[in-house]
């Protein structure tokens, strides 16, 4: 289990305490601190932290359905708007006091108004973003947390080197930073960032980085833990084994963008590389099917048959053992 940083700041120089979410008073402070000397302990009962993944976005960065899509899978979900998906996100909620954003998509004010209804929690117990990289999908809802619209103050943003530099660099989202509506903090490749009850690690993975590097994220809790790898261009061209991966995880949530090389016949799939859901089923062929469990498949394009579950393509993944994602679904660690 992840051992829990004790220090006042937070990572990266930033003033703002990394406890501030877990203090209800400053009277507390003490008591905490004895409290946390155990990865992942409970401040007021010595019990291991609540650590819950919740599934915001299920999407490609377009969101599903897509603009304009009129074919018939996209009127289905324009017309029942509770099929939508904004793109793919992930809160981490703790103690269902405070939680962590993986990725911010343009749908965010939807997908946080659907966390709120589950947990209770708004924008102001957000205490980090973790960006996995600069495309459109995945890091735009910042926009939201600007003056025009939350004027948010000094939020986390954990972001790679390129990422940080893209954002401080570029408007509108230098603004974000001058204006400290958010406050970023520096990663680096496989190494661990200790937080309350969660330790937190950036992979760096082979994807189109024309703005910034791309990264997975690990994510541990106090007794199990996630990969959350929604952008890749083959499995075949990172540095780890995928199926080394899955086995020392409890939930990989993976790159589903397209789920066959033919879905998409207008356009050469060369220039968007991903890793077919086929391909992938093949590559994990001969995996046990107590380990299939652990995927779940997720980033799926607007054209993915996965985003229908009376779909073959959904009955023959379920069959196979595997899993998709759906918006609302929540996974304990």
């Amino acid at each position: 289990m992840p051992m829990l940083g004790l220090k006042s700041e937070s990572i990266g120089g930033s003033k703002e305490p990394v406890l501030k979410n877990f203090l209800p008073n400053a009277g507390l402070v003490f008591g905490f601190l004895c409290f946390s000397l155990s990865a992942g302990a409970d401040s007021s009962e010595g019990r291991p932290a609540s650590v819950t993944v919740h599934v915001l976005g299920v999407a490609q960065d377009a969101g599903n359905p897509q603009i304009n899509c009129y074919k018939p899978r996209c009127l289905r979900v324009w017309e029942t708007p509770a099929l939508s998906s904004a793109g793919s996100s992930l809160a981490v909620v703790v103690d269902a006091q405070s939680f962590h954003l993986f990725d911010v998509s343009p749908g965010l004010p939807k997908q946080l108004f659907r966390l709120w209804q589950d947990t209770g929690l708004s924008l102001d117990q957000l205490d980090g973003v973790w960006l996995t990289h600069a495309h459109m999908g995945h890091y735009t809802g910042l926009i939201h947390f600007g003056k025009e619209a939350a004027a948010t103050y000094r939020k986390r943003v954990f972001a790679m080197p390129r990422m940080a530099k893209f954002l401080r660099t570029n408007g509108p989202w230098d603004q974000l930073v001058k204006d400290e509506n958010i406050q970023l903090q520096g990663l680096s490749d496989h190494q661990a960032v200790r937080l309350p009850a969660l330790t937190i690690t950036p992979w760096q993975v082979p994807h189109r980085d024309e703005y910034s590097e791309t990264v997975g994220y690990l994510i541990e809790g106090p007794s199990k833990s996630a990969l959350y790898l929604p952008d890749i261009d083959k499995w075949q061209k990172w540095s780890k084994n995928l199926v080394e991966v899955i086995a020392d995880v409890d939930f990989a949530f993976l790159d589903a963008t397209f789920y066959s090389s033919e879905e998409l016949p207008s356009r050469d799939l060369s220039e968007i590389p991903h890793p077919t859901v086929m391909e992938t089923l093949d590559l994990l062929a001969a995996m046990p099917e107590s380990l299939r469990q652990r995927v779940i498949f997720t980033h799926m394009n607007h054209s993915n048959p996965l985003h229908d579950p009376t779909s073959e393509a959904f009955k023959t993944v379920s069959q196979l053992g595997y899993r998709v994602a759906r918006v609302g679904d929540q996974f304990a660690l």
